[in-house]
């Protein structure tokens, strides 16, 4: 039988000098005995899959709210994709696999529905309440608001875990300052591999389902020299003919693996040029060592801008996101004027919390379609409530 303690003492041969150590973890808010034949990481990410927090996110919107189709991608199944990228690229890397799968479960746990419009909504609606930021939410609700143990509140990950949700960045998710977690410095490598493997799936599966739902138009795509260069080998690799869905996919497809190739040696030539040789010399960096090249980084610019003209700024999706912020406001604005309106749990919060964050934590919480379906209770008269 393979123990816990083995696991530990295996991962000093296997990883990398630099990776993080499961046994030099610095612990959980509460103390707890450990697993015998599961390292803490892997106890983390099984303690993140079996959170409601977790399966909630099927139902909330990543691009595409749910009722527009099956098919979209949405922040479940985006966290999926996150966590595979992550996990190629840690390993190959040699860095801890485990804690890089349990930060990329844990990323996406803050979010609101709605994807960011209901983040930015909810930030304006906080701004004077102590404003609201999906990193510092998904902190809150692996520390408190998670149900599930008799002995501590929320799920108690270790210190490592944590300090991956709050310190997640992307172009899209800036992190800000979070007692007690060191602000100095430079992430984990772990945490750093979660931040561009959810880069990569966003901007390549958003692409993917903008095509899918006829919003983005292939034949303007061919300007974007990334594309076009990557069409043109699909072409030259698959000389049969293949349909125009097969040929997006295996375009998407050879564009993840560019990019995560790139990271790969990039990062492998940082941590050499740089001479990083412990987890300790990562984070005194003070820039990320996980990173694109030149060549890449500038290769992508154009195709995010793209994205952001023709799908983000996209009639449709902008009418989905004002639509969608005028539902958060409004259930804010009914909760907080008559709090007796909320359900029995999170009115009994009432009793010891301010009630704009009680009413913050409801609405974060909510799938896209409970959302919905309270405002539906509200507004349509024929609603039963």
């Amino acid at each position: 039988m393979l123990t816990r303690k083995e696991i530990e003492k295996e991962e000093y041969s296997i990883l990398a000098s630099y990776a993080a150590k499961s046994r030099e973890t610095k612990g959980r808010a509460f103390k707890e005995k450990e697993h015998d034949y599961r390292s803490v990481y892997q106890r983390d990410k099984d303690r993140i899959i079996y959170s409601t927090a977790f399966r909630r996110l099927e139902y909330k919107t990543q691009v595409f709210v749910n009722h527009e189709g099956d098919h979209y991608r949405t922040r479940l199944t985006h966290t999926l994709e996150v966590a595979q990228i992550a996990k190629t690229i840690a390993r190959t890397l040699k860095a801890n696999s485990e804690l890089v799968e349990a930060i990329a479960l844990a990323h996406d746990l803050g979010h609101t529905p709605f994807g960011h419009s209901g983040e930015e909504a909810l930030g304006e609606l906080m701004a004077d309440h102590g404003g609201f930021n999906h990193n510092a939410h998904g902190l809150r609700t692996v520390d408190l608001l998670e149900k599930i143990y008799p002995d501590f509140p929320g799920l108690n990950l270790t210190y490592e875990v944590r300090e991956g949700i709050i310190k997640h960045s992307t172009p899209f998710d800036k992190p800000r300052p979070y007692i007690p977690f060191e602000s100095q410095g430079s992430p984990s490598l772990e945490t750093q591999i979660v931040d561009i493997s959810d880069e990569i799936a966003y901007d390549n599966h958003d692409l993917d389902d903008g095509l899918a739902s006829g919003l983005l138009d292939e034949k303007k795509l061919e300007s974007v020299l990334m594309w076009k260069r990557t069409l043109s080998l699909v072409k030259k690799n698959y000389s049969k003919k293949i349909t125009q869905k097969i040929r997006r996919k295996q375009i998407i497809r050879s564009l993840i693996d560019e990019q995560v190739t790139d990271v790969i040696y990039n990062t492998e030539k940082n941590i050499r040029d740089f001479g990083l040789r412990t987890a300790g010399d990562v984070r005194k960096f003070p820039k990320k060592i996980v990173a694109f090249s030149k060549n890449i980084s500038e290769a992508k610019k154009p195709m995010r801008e793209f994205l952001t003209n023709e799908l983000y700024h996209h009639y449709r999706v902008v009418r989905m996101s004002r639509k969608a912020s005028r539902v958060m406001k409004d259930l804010f604005h009914i909760y907080v004027e008559n709090p007796d309106q909320l359900p029995t749990s999170p009115a009994e919060k009432l009793k010891k919390e301010d009630k704009y964050r009680v009413v913050c934590d409801y609405l974060a919480g909510m799938t896209d379609r409970y959302a919905f379906d309270e405002y539906k209770k509200f507004f349509d008269p024929y609603k039963k409530v």
